[in-house]
Parts: C-alpha cells; sequence; structure tokens
C-alpha cells in the first residue's frame, strides 16, 4: 500500500490543478456591496464628454538642471530623452483636474492643494500633508487649512512660511460634469526664502587646485589673481562669497530669492457657454498672484522685482480647432537696484542678465550695477526669464482613456512661468564637473489642458442602458470566475495531501511490523 500512496498522491495533486491550467474565463465587473454606494466603475456612458487639467506651482527649485539621466525600463532609451535635474523641489502646487472618461468614479473630478513635492534624480515620493477632495459624489462645501510642509532632504535649499490650501471637486449625479466649479484649488503662501545656498559650488574658499588646465579665459597669473580673489570673501563661492551667508528668522536675509508678501496660486476647470449652442466648451484656468520679489536681500546687491501685471494662463477647448485657443497674459516686471531701474521683463522683452564678479580689495561679490567701472572677472550670470510659453495641440480621434468610447474633437495645451531665474557659471570659473546651470529658480509655472468633442460639451442626462439599472449586474450563480493563477487550488491541494498523510500514518501504525530473523 505505500508503494501506492506516492502515485494516488501525484493523480490527485494533477486532478486539482487541472482548473488552473484551462482556458481562463472572464471575471464579471462586481455590482457594490451596498446598492446606496456609488459605483466604482464608470457605470453607463455618459452624455457629456470632457478632459481638463490645471496645475500651478508657488516655485520650483532645481538643482544641476540637464544633468540626471532619465532612467527607463527600456534599455537605451533613456538617452532619447531629456536629461533631468539632480533634485527639484516645488512648493504650493495646485491642481485642478476633470475626466469623464475616468473608470472610477471619484477620479471623475480631482482637487489637490500640496506644501510641497520633491524628486531626486526624477524620484518623487509621496509627500504627506496634501488637502485633496475627488468627486463623484458631489462635495458641496470645499476642503479648506493650513498646509505644513514635512521635512525634506532639501530643507537646507528653502524656507517656507505659512502656507494655506483650498480643494473643491464636484459632480452632478445626472448632468456629470456640467456643474460649476467643476474642480478648482488654491494655495498662498506668506513668505518664501529659495536657495540659501548652492551646493554645486565648493563649500571651501580655496580654489587652489580645483581649477582646471583647460580655462580658456584665463592665463596662469589671472587664474592665480582668482583664487586670491576668492580667498578674500567672507565666506566660499557655496553661500556666493557671503551673499546668501546667514538665515534670520524673517527668511528674507541669506537667499538667492525671497518673497516678503504672499504670492498665491489658483488652479480651476469648468465648463463654460458655447456661444450658438446649448452645448459647453472646456476651460481649464491658471493664474498667480504676486506683488514683489526680492533677489540678494539684506545685502548691498539687493535686487528688486516687482509684479506690475499678475500672468494668467487660459485654455478653452470647443472641440474645434477653428473656435478653440490659448489666451496668455503674460506678466511684467519692473527690475531695480539701489533705486536705479536695471530694465523691464515683458513678452518683448524676456530675458535680463546680470553679471556677479570679484575683485581685489571686495568681501562681497560685485552684482549688476554694483560693478560698474570697477575691474572684475565674472564668475557667474543672474539670467531672469519671463512668458515662457510653449504650446501643444492635437485633433482627436480616439477614445479619450484607455477601453473608452471613440471621441472626435480637439485637445490643446500650454505651460508657462512668471520668472525662470538661473544661476549660470562663465567660462572663467574652470571648476570641473560643473553643470550648465548652477541651479534653476521658476517662480510659478502654470500648466493648462482641455479637450471636448465636436460641436461642445453635451449637458443632458445620460441614457439608460436596455433593461434598466446604471450599475453593473452581479454575477449570476454557477458562473464561473477568471483564474489567474494556480492559487486558487493551492488551499484545496493542501489539506487534500494533509489527509492523505493522516491516512498513510494510520495505516502504516495499524499494520503490524515485520520482524526480521535473526541472523545465527
Amino acid at each position: 500500500m505505500r508503494l501506492m500512496a506516492v502515485p494516488a498522491a501525484a493523480v490527485l495533486v494533477a486532478l486539482c490543478a487541472a482548473p488552473a491550467l484551462a482556458q481562463p474565463t472572464t471575471t464579471p465587473v462586481p455590482g457594490p456591496r451596498d446598492p446606496n454606494q456609488p459605483p466604482v466603475s464608470s457605470g453607463p456612458p455618459l452624455s457629456a464628454h470632457a478632459v481638463g487639467d490645471a496645475g500651478t506651482g508657488l516655485a520650483v527649485v532645481r538643482l544641476a538642471p540637464d544633468s540626471s539621466p532619465t532612467g527607463t525600463i527600456l534599455p537605451g532609451f533613456g538617452e532619447q530623452l531629456p536629461r533631468q535635474s539632480a533634485a527639484e523641489i516645488g512648493v504650493g502646487l495646485a491642481s485642478a483636474q476633470a475626466n469623464t472618461e475616468a473608470y472610477l468614479s471619484y477620479e471623475r473630478a480631482v482637487a489637490q492643494a500640496s506644501p510641497l513635492g520633491f524628486a531626486v534624480q526624477g524620484r518623487a515620493p509621496q509627500t504627506p500633508g496634501t488637502l485633496v477632495q475627488t468627486a463623484s459624489p458631489d462635495n458641496a462645501e470645499p476642503v479648506t487649512g493650513g498646509l505644513t510642509p514635512p521635512a525634506t532632504p532639501l530643507d537646507a535649499l528653502l524656507k517656507v512660511g505659512l502656507l494655506n490650501g483650498s480643494a473643491h471637486a464636484r459632480w452632478d449625479d445626472e448632468l456629470g460634469p456640467c456643474v460649476s466649479p467643476l474642480a478648482d484649488a488654491k494655495t498662498s503662501v506668506a513668505s518664501l526664502s529659495v536657495l540659501n545656498a548652492i551646493p554645486t559650488l565648493p563649500s571651501t574658499p580655496d580654489l587652489t587646485g580645483l581649477l582646471t588646465q583647460d580655462t580658456p579665459k584665463l592665463d596662469a597669473a589671472a587664474k592665480q589673481a582668482l583664487i586670491d580673489d576668492v580667498k578674500q570673501l567672507t565666506a566660499p563661492l557655496s553661500q556666493l562669497g557671503g551673499l546668501l551667508s546667514g538665515t534670520p528668522d524673517t527668511g528674507a536675509n541669506g537667499s538667492l530669492l525671497s518673497l516678503p508678501e504672499t504670492l498665491a496660486a489658483h488652479s480651476t476647470v469648468e465648463l463654460v457657454d458655447l456661444p450658438g449652442s446649448p452645448n459647453k466648451a472646456v476651460r481649464s484656468t491658471s493664474t498667480l498672484q504676486a506683488a514683489s520679489i526680492r533677489l540678494l536681500a539684506g545685502t548691498p546687491a539687493e535686487i528688486r522685482v516687482d509684479v506690475v501685471s499678475r500672468p494668467t494662463l487660459t485654455a478653452l477647448s470647443t472641440g474645434d480647432q477653428a473656435t478653440s485657443g490659448i489666451t496668455y497674459t503674460a506678466p511684467v516686471l519692473r527690475v531695480g537696484q539701489g533705486g536705479r531701474e536695471l530694465g523691464t521683463l515683458d513678452a518683448a522683452n524676456p530675458k535680463l542678465d546680470v553679471p556677479i564678479g570679484v575683485t581685489a580689495g571686495q568681501e562681497l561679490p560685485l552684482v549688476g550695477a554694483l560693478a560698474e567701472g570697477l575691474p572684475k572677472l565674472d564668475i557667474g550670470v543672474l539670467r531672469l526669464q519671463v512668458a515662457q510659453l510653449n504650446r501643444k495641440d492635437m485633433v482627436l480621434d480616439g477614445p479619450l482613456q484607455q477601453g473608452g468610447p471613440t471621441v472626435n474633437g480637439y485637445m490643446l495645451g500650454a505651460t508657462a512661468r512668471l520668472l525662470d531665474l538661473q544661476l549660470l557659471p562663465t567660462d572663467a570659473l574652470g571648476l570641473p564637473n560643473l553643470p550648465s546651470a548652477l541651479a534653476q529658480v521658476s517662480l510659478g509655472e502654470q500648466i493648462v489642458r482641455a479637450a471636448a468633442p465636436n460641436g461642445g460639451v453635451v449637458c443632458a442626462p445620460a441614457q439608460a442602458p436596455p433593461g434598466g439599472g446604471g450599475q453593473a449586474a452581479p454575477p449570476k450563480k454557477g458562473q464561473p470566475l477568471a483564474y489567474t493563477n494556480a492559487a486558487y487550488k493551492t488551499v484545496p491541494i493542501f489539506w487534500t495531501g494533509t489527509a492523505l498523510l493522516l491516512v498513510g500514518v494510520v495505516l502504516v501504525a495499524a499494520l503490524p511490523a515485520r520482524r526480521r530473523p535473526l541472523t545465527p
């Protein structure tokens, strides 16, 4: 009998595993456990089809931009993608999203206000302390509150004051997205100081032995003069020779860029009237509100940037390329230093360079107008840029979401920035492995996108499918579920094997033991 136990167990295991190896069947979409709860899946088709996104960031800091390769799971494909920053950190992110094609009902409208977000070489962990509201079901009131920035590895580069946020997402049970506002998010910060240090520059005041041998614009005498001039500065280059030294409690001093007054971001997605039609158009809007910006605040080289007009970026999609468009109110910034105007930044004059130099006998670097008439060696440049508008659009001829219905329409999107501040090294600073930009601060990043079908968004109750009922029907009794792997039969196989083992033990114990004859 013991000889038959092993073949019998093998046959039983094969019979139990046969269903798992058979042709898989399709598992029906389950219905909700509670009939009164909103459906988990998308349910019946909607009459309205619309997609909209609006995102606004108060400030985004990038260290060594375009210096890290983009990692992908495909070998060699990362070399074809744009390079990423070594580190990025965003402050005061307001995001509003609407998507009628979302499979999960609570993702049809999403509003989010985040105090902070960061990424290191493209890897971005989830940030706590975020205000989020989703729909459906509908939310009569927004969620509001203070946002507390969590501790991050980049705290030495950024100091944030009091943050407030608001998020409101709505959805109509009958008309879907035809409700106002559809998604709305706001953030505001009372004070902000960015780049209290430049980690990409050396933290030692002595550059002896650090300068490369092939510095194009310096001979041996000029290179030694640069080393001597940097030595006399009150702090190393990582603190811009003393311009970033010290960070008082006010957050105004000791930073490359600071905001002494409130900066607010507002993102919204809504449906608006379409002229000459009962249907609606999708409009996504990003708005920034700022008063003034300080560069190198509290130092003799302080630069004041006044925001004369606030930027507004809007994407409007009617479903028709002829009537859809991007509207951008470009900011106007007035730049001054010590009561003297350095220039005006607007759409016609989007760039202004302010040199940073060192000279003998000076304990602090010379910036902008302070260096006029003095012999100096430029080691860096502060580049200010505005009105960087990038637009993309496309004609829709397919589903807005994978597996969704085919939609013919038009989609367009755009990005813009209030102020882009870059710290660039010059050829005279011949340090090894320097990136093309030492640091970059983007103040007020704006992103919008809108998509609508031909003729606009239809605001009408959805037609019930034949047979009634807007939710997925529960599976019929006896209908087999799909076998995704052999784990479905693990428990039966385990208990069957255990039973066979016990039977074998009983049989072995019950049978009398044979005594071997003693050998003479």
